[in-house]
């Protein structure tokens, strides 16, 4: 069915993948440093001396999936699912020398190596997410993606690079209005946003006594 959450649902598992990549390669170690993963719009990101070693993911466009129809929906007709593929942009800080380069290249492994997510899995991630353990207070949000529809939204997830020359790569900062740091663009489909007929429950109509 999925849920319009699948946006967020996306990020979030994207952001457990890398954080749990990382601190399986030692990354901290090798950068000297707590390396944090977030994701948040570049410009929010602390640059300069305070600059601390981080990953950010940033969600920097949405378009239609490809082979559908000019507007992403299926063939069904009004009601239908919207077929979209996202597309992010990560991107590597560092106050010192390497650390950005070490973060990146971890990053680029990390994905390498899981191209895809099947179902079980991101249903496995979501729900954990959403879950409080050991004094861990949940968000709002991530509590959100623990209702079962959102994980029943996705078969399975394509994780895949996406290469910008150099002229893209300048438009995309411009834009951002934020300091470039070294990145990589990745697109993951795909994402079904269905339809408000389709998700909202259908009223039951109460019985009305009869009058004899």
């Amino acid at each position: 069915m999925g849920s319009a959450l699948a946006l967020a649902a996306v990020t979030a598992l994207l952001k457990h993948l890398l954080e749990n990549g990382l601190a399986a390669a030692g990354v901290s170690s090798q950068v000297g440093g707590d390396a944090i993963v977030s994701a948040l719009a570049p410009d929010r990101i602390a640059s300069g001396e305070d600059e601390r070693p981080q990953l950010n993911l940033f969600l920097y466009l949405v378009t239609p999936r490809a082979g559908l129809n000019s507007n992403g929906r299926e063939r069904e007709g009004r009601g239908s699912a919207l077929a979209l593929d996202l597309h992010y942009l990560l991107t590597a800080y560092g106050a010192q020398d390497l650390q950005a380069e070490i973060l990146l290249g971890y990053t680029l492994q990390v994905l390498h190596d899981c191209p895809v997510l099947e179902r079980e899995r991101i249903r496995t991630v979501l729900k954990s997410l959403a879950q409080a353990r050991e004094r861990r207070v949940v968000s709002a949000p991530l509590a959100a993606l623990g209702a079962p529809e959102v994980a029943d939204g996705f078969d399975r997830l394509v994780i895949e690079p996406e290469f910008m020359n150099a002229e893209s790569v300048s438009k995309l900062w411009s834009a951002l209005q934020a300091r470039y740091r070294p990145s990589a663009t990745y697109k993951v489909s795909a994402v079904l946003i269905p339809g408000a007929a389709r998700t909202r429950p259908v009223a039951r109509a109460t019985p009305q006594p009869s009058l004899r």
